[in-house]
């Protein structure tokens, strides 16, 4: 019998076999601009994955090529061992297995908060409305906003709209949520009550990758930081060793200019 590799993780080590999103040498350029330069990382299943880092690192690049709403150059991304596919209608059923929340909530501004969430389990997943709308409205409940579900988005507060896009995202049974700043639209007061679902999901076993500036939220809800500098990786390690006791410099200089003032 083969041995299992494994890759060590925050909680000990998590058999390969386990390996959900593995992104291998991938690289993207913009024009002249090399904004991912040999990227490899491997996220691990139930695993929550923050990715931070200066401006213009590449860190919403790197989120956005994981359901490819970007394209790579060269390299490979696998999601639960099956290459991205190119386009078409194996995508659309990638794009529901890859749940994402952007820093815009994306909601459909004609359809009430409940027909926003119901909309891609009717279309994609085939499911029929009744149900749809069960499982909509428990999550709703889920992310605190079951009384919003007849209102329109224009109605919610900003908040409240990114919980409804969390709770949209959920709806399709993701096997990874992908959040791309999902506070950095928001008013201070309200990303807490978004910050506390995602905390709560992360606590659910949800696996989840987040581009964010939430210090806080790295630090309590990863397993594992990953700093991006120009478009690399320069160092990946469990939130206290990151935050304690960065290895690169470039972390030190990131850490100190965000931490300190």
């Amino acid at each position: 019998m083969s041995e299992v590799s494994v890759t060590e993780n925050a909680d000990g080590p998590a058999p390969a076999g386990d390996q959900l999103v593995v992104l291998d040498n991938v690289n993207k350029h913009f024009g002249a601009l090399h904004v991912l330069q040999d990227i490899d990382l491997t996220i691990h299943r139930g695993e929550v994955v923050v990715v931070i880092g200066p401006s213009g690192s590449g860190k919403s690049t790197l989120c956005r090529t994981i359901n490819r709403l970007e394209t790579v150059d060269t390299g490979s991304i696998s999601i639960d061992g099956k290459p991205l596919p190119q386009e078409g209608r194996e995508l659309a059923r990638l794009r529901a297995d890859v749940g994402m929340v952007f820093q815009s909530f994306n909601l459909f501004a004609h359809k009430t908060v409940l027909e926003n969430v119901m909309l891609g389990q009717i279309k994609v997943r085939k499911t029929d409305r009744a149900a749809a709308s069960k499982k909509a409205r428990d999550l709703l409940d889920r992310v605190g906003v079951g009384t919003q579900a007849d209102k329109y988005p224009a109605q919610l507060s900003g908040g409240q709209q990114q919980r409804v896009a969390i709770a949209r995202a959920l709806a399709m049974d993701p096997k990874v949520m992908l959040f791309d700043e999902p506070t950095s639209a928001l008013d201070p007061e309200m990303i807490n009550e978004v910050l506390e679902v995602m905390q709560q999901l992360a606590r659910d076993g949800m696996t989840m990758v987040v581009v964010t500036h939430e210090m806080g939220f790295a630090r309590s809800a990863a397993n594992r930081v990953v700093f991006m500098a120009d478009g690399r990786i320069i160092e990946e390690a469990e939130p206290n060793q990151f935050f304690n006791n960065p290895r690169s410099d470039r972390a030190k200089d990131f850490l100190s200019k965000i931490l300190h003032h």
